[in-house]
């Protein structure tokens, strides 16, 4: 391993490395050189920039308890609250054509467009044209690895960890927990094996593998919800019968976004779980309507 620190060129040589260096990782650079490594990355044709509302009068100018979302069919702005009672709000919005950050290019546009589209959080934001000036346009992707690790030089090995190994985009809220849960995994199967590096690391991504690929579906599959379902009151009746089954059957109904949200339940098995609760609710629903239609013909018969 070759690093520059402020002393100059150092190089330090290891028996084990664990690569956690992010998304854009410096070591799974270099394995991607090696054979049998393969690696993709998708990048959505959106772009996001961060906007503020500051505290009012000292408190949340919004509901702290509440994701707050603005949709807009093929955009969105969502706000979170910050421990100084301000709103971080995010703009996601496409990166060209109608409404998209290459047409909004100066500040007048931009103002001009948010207003009449974002009115009520216009009033809430002084600085609005500051940040949209000062603040960078990020961009979303889905990075894939396999295998997260492979084997070295004089039996030397190397894991990649966290966005290093699968970064994901952020509408699930699920990329630190994520890359935590690579953590305990790889630290039960240093338990498993007797702290055997080599067979901890390969039992540790042949488990987490599935895993990281269904949150990464899922987080974008959530995107589409957040920017066009949630104005549909179709979705939102869904919604209400699903937090009513919540409440009904406490224990043994969840929806999805509990169960990713706040459950350490792995993401395939939510995948899994989903399916058989939704196959149970309308096998349930077909034999309510049975018992209507049989009672019904029961009736007419008197």
């Amino acid at each position: 391993m070759d690093f520059d620190t402020p002393g100059g060129p150092v190089t330090h040589t290891a028996p084990v490395v664990l690569a956690a260096d992010g998304a854009y990782s410096a070591v799974r650079g270099r394995l991607q050189f090696l054979p049998g490594f393969d690696f993709s990355q998708e990048y959505l044709d959106y772009g996001y920039k961060e906007l503020t509302i500051p505290a009012r009068d000292g408190g949340f100018a919004l509901d702290p308890g509440a994701l707050h979302i603005w949709p807009r069919g093929k955009a969105m702005m969502i706000a979170l609250p910050n421990p100084d009672r301000s709103f971080t709000c995010t703009l996601f919005w496409p990166k060209s054509g109608p409404g998209s950050f290459a047409e909004l290019d100066t500040v007048e546009r931009f103002e001009e467009f948010f207003a009449a589209n974002y009115a009520d959080a216009r009033a809430l934001m002084p600085d609005l044209a500051g940040d949209y000036a000062h603040n960078p346009i990020g961009h979303l992707v889905t990075m894939r690895a396999r295998p997260w690790h492979v084997r070295g030089t004089a039996g030397a090995v190397v894991g990649l960890l966290g966005d290093a190994a699968h970064a994901i985009v952020p509408f699930y809220g699920q990329g630190a927990n994520c890359g935590f849960e690579d953590c305990v995994e790889l630290d039960r199967c240093l338990e498993e094996t007797g702290d055997d590096f080599p067979r901890a690391l390969a039992m540790y991504g042949a488990r987490r593998k599935e895993h990281a690929d269904t949150i990464a579906e899922l987080a974008l599959e959530n995107f589409v919800e957040m920017r066009d379902k949630v104005a549909s009151r179709s979705f939102l009746l869904r919604k209400r019968v699903e937090h009513g089954l919540e409440r009904l059957l406490p224990g043994r109904y969840a929806s999805r976004y509990e169960l990713v949200s706040f459950s350490t339940v792995p993401y395939a098995e939510i995948q899994r779980r989903i399916s058989r609760q939704r196959g149970a609710v309308a096998a349930g629903a077909l034999g309510a309507l049975a018992a209507v239609a049989l009672a019904a013909r029961a009736l007419r018969r008197r």
